[in-house]
C-alpha cells in the first residue's frame, strides 16, 4: 500500500465515522466550505491536554456559553475562569487560556493569526497546538501529533525506539503523510482512528481502514507498540489539610499564582514534603489557632508525585480567609474537593 493509498483509505473512513463532538465541523460540511471556529478549535485542544473527550465535553460546552468569544473570555475575571476550570486538573492551562485570549483580544483584534508562526508566537501556544489549530482551523498542512497519532505511527511502521526517546522518529513518519490536500480532517482523521480503533489496548484491527499497511500487526503484536522506556517510581509526599468552619460555612484560600494549582482556591494546607506530620507538627502549621482533631485523610495522584493528606477539622472564626458556603465547594480542584467532602461527611 503506498502513502496515497494509505490516506485514501484514512480519509474515506473519516468521512463515513467521524466522531460528532462539539467543536468539530465534520467532513461534510467542510466539503462545502464550512470552516472550524478557531476560539473552539483552540479552547478544546486546550481543554483537551491530559483529558478525555467525555471529561472534557460538559466544560467546553459550559465556557462556550458563558463565553463565546474570545474576546468575551479575555474580558472575565481570572477567578472566574479559574473557578469554572475547576476539575479539569492542570490548571496552568487555564492561566495560559487567560493569557492567549487578552493577547489575541489585544494584539489581534480578537482574531486568531492564521499561520503556524503567528500561532506559536501567542502565550501557552506550543508546536502541537499551533499545528492543530493551524490544520483544523485554518486548513494548513501542519503536522499534528498527539498521543492518538504517535501510536497510530509506532504501529503502521512498527516503531521500536521507545518513548519518550522515540517521539522524534514518530513525528517524521506523520509528517511524510502530511498533504495539502484536506489537511485538517487528515490531522482528525489520524485522531479519530487512534481514539476509536487503534485503542491503546485492545486495537479493534479488524476494523481498521489501514489494517493491511500496519507493521505492527503483521508483526503479530499490534497492542506493543508504542514501545515504552519503564517509568521512575512516583515520589510520595505527605501532608495536612485544614478544614475550619464557622456555622455552614469553609474556611478556603486562594493559593500563589505560581506552581502546582496556582491561583485556585483551596483549602489552607501545610507545605507538602517526602516525611510524614506528627500531631505536634500538624497543629503547629496551622493557619488559626483552633481545638484541631483528626478526621481521616486523602490520598490523591498528580502526574509528577502521589500525596497523603491528613485532614483536621475545628470550628471557629478567623480574618484572612475567603469563608464559602458548603453548598460551593464544587468549584475546588479534585485533590481539594476530596478532602472537604471527606472531612466534613460526619456532619449534618
Amino acid at each position: 500500500m503506498t502513502p496515497e493509498t494509505l490516506r485514501d483509505r484514512l480519509l474515506a473512513w473519516y468521512d463515513a465515522n467521524a466522531r460528532d463532538l462539539p467543536w468539530r465541523v465534520g467532513p461534510a460540511d467542510r466539503a462545502l466550505g464550512v470552516r472550524a471556529d478557531p476560539y473552539r478549535v483552540w479552547l478544546s485542544e486546550v481543554m483537551l491536554q491530559q483529558t478525555t473527550v467525555p471529561h472534557a465535553t460538559p466544560y467546553f460546552l459550559k465556557f462556550t456559553h458563558r463565553w463565546p468569544s474570545v474576546g468575551d473570555l479575555a474580558a472575565e475575571d481570572d477567578g472566574e475562569v479559574m473557578a469554572a476550570w475547576a476539575g479539569l486538573g492542570y490548571y496552568a492551562r487555564a492561566r495560559n487560556l487567560l493569557a492567549c485570549a487578552r493577547a489575541v483580544a489585544r494584539d489581534h483584534g480578537g482574531v486568531f493569526p492564521d499561520t503556524e508562526e503567528r500561532l506559536r508566537a501567542l502565550p501557552g501556544f506550543g508546536p502541537y497546538t499551533a499545528a492543530a489549530v493551524g490544520a483544523i482551523a485554518f486548513d494548513l498542512p501542519t503536522n499534528v501529533v498527539d498521543g492518538n497519532v504517535e501510536r497510530v505511527m509506532s504501529r503502521l511502521f512498527a516503531v521500536e525506539t521507545p518513548l519518550p526517546d522515540g517521539k522524534t522518529e514518530l513525528k517524521a513518519l506523520a509528517a511524510a503523510l502530511v498533504r495539502d490536500h484536506r489537511p485538517g480532517d487528515w490531522a482528525q482523521a489520524l485522531m479519530d482512528l487512534g481514539a476509536t480503533v487503534c485503542r491503546p489496548k485492545a486495537p479493534l484491527c479488524d476494523r481498521c481502514p489501514v489494517a493491511e499497511f500496519c507493521a505492527g500487526l503483521a508483526g503479530g503484536e499490534p497492542e506493543t507498540y508504542p514501545r515504552k522506556t519503564p517509568k521512575a517510581a512516583r515520589p510520595h509526599r505527605n501532608g495536612v489539610a485544614y478544614i475550619l468552619t464557622r456555622g455552614n460555612e469553609v474556611a478556603l484560600v486562594r493559593r500563589p499564582p505560581k506552581g502546582l494549582l496556582g491561583g485556585m482556591l483551596a483549602l489552607p494546607t501545610s507545605d507538602w514534603r517526602a516525611t510524614g506530620w506528627s500531631d505536634e507538627e500538624a497543629a503547629a502549621a496551622a493557619p488559626v489557632g483552633a481545638d484541631w482533631r483528626a478526621v481521616g485523610e486523602v490520598e490523591h495522584v498528580f502526574t509528577h508525585f502521589s500525596l497523603t493528606l491528613r485532614l483536621l477539622r475545628a470550628e471557629g472564626d478567623a480574618g484572612g480567609l475567603i469563608w464559602t458556603p458548603r453548598s460551593g465547594l464544587d468549584a475546588l480542584p479534585s485533590v481539594f474537593l476530596k478532602a472537604a467532602r471527606a472531612g466534613l461527611s460526619n456532619l449534618i
